[in-house]
């Protein structure tokens, strides 16, 4: 069995509706590692839409904060843990951020309807704050990582965090699909879409919590350790509400 890894995301509260609509949609619920019924009304095939959502089921419904990573041989999952509980403690929530379906390299994903700054800045510190959990990549995740063409900026991203799509290459996004054929994403696109304009109430959600997931072994599911809520009297945030939903 090969070194488990954690990873840090934005997993929704577990009874809202956006993460029932998320859970549903991919068939995992990464707070039980538990699988979930598809909506009885998909208009899928079930088959069909297991093999298009088969990627982002294995990291449940979530928004990437800083992706995964082995520990350090010095460093423990406990010491991880208290650290991602002081690192909400000191931390702010934002404000709502408004939603909305796109297409994101050929996949399905939640998107930011508008930019916000204090989001990317959130990201930005929780990358740098942990990376002293971080074991280095193994030569194999490099070579992978490098196969996909990074730009410049991307690969140096990928030296020093591990990671290339960080600070001015992140993109906030909670991916629903799998990387879909070109035939298929105007349809797939439409569907989801029409799924998320039908939720009950309002479609954004305040950035209010950071989970700490983990995944056994390559190849599994990862399943929220941990979720705690950012402190209201937390470290203070700047941002532009208008921008932010």
């Amino acid at each position: 069995m090969s070194a488990p890894r954690f990873a840090l995301y934005f997993v929704p509260e577990r009874t809202s509706a956006l993460y029932a609509f998320g859970a549903a949609l991919l068939g995992y619920d990464c707070y039980l590692g538990g699988e979930v019924a598809y909506p009885a009304d998909l208009a899928i095939d079930a088959a069909d839409w297991t093999a298009l959502t088969q990627e982002p089921r294995r990291y449940g419904f979530h928004a990437t904060i800083k992706a995964p990573f082995r520990l350090r041989p010095d460093r423990s999952e406990r010491e991880l843990e208290e650290a991602v509980h002081a690192f909400a403690a000191a931390h702010a929530p934002l404000p709502p951020i408004d939603f909305e379906v796109r297409l994101l390299d050929g996949f399905v994903a939640l998107m930011q309807a508008r930019p916000c700054d204090a989001l990317d800045r959130l990201a930005a510190d929780c990358v740098t704050a942990f990376d002293g959990f971080r074991a280095p990549l193994m030569p194999e995740e490099r070579a992978r990582r490098h196969a996909a063409a990074l730009s410049p900026a991307q690969a140096e991203n990928l030296e020093r965090w591990g990671y290339p799509y960080v600070f001015g290459e992140f993109r906030w996004h909670m991916t629903l699909t799998g990387r879909l054929p070109d035939a298929r994403r105007a349809a797939v696109l439409e569907l989801v879409g029409a799924r998320f304009a039908a939720l009950p109430g309002t479609r954004s959600a305040a950035i209010d919590r950071l989970a700490l997931v983990r995944q056994d072994d390559v190849g599994g599911r990862f399943r929220v350790v941990c979720n705690p809520r950012l402190n209201p009297d937390g470290e203070a945030t700047l941002h532009e509400p208008d921008r932010c939903a």
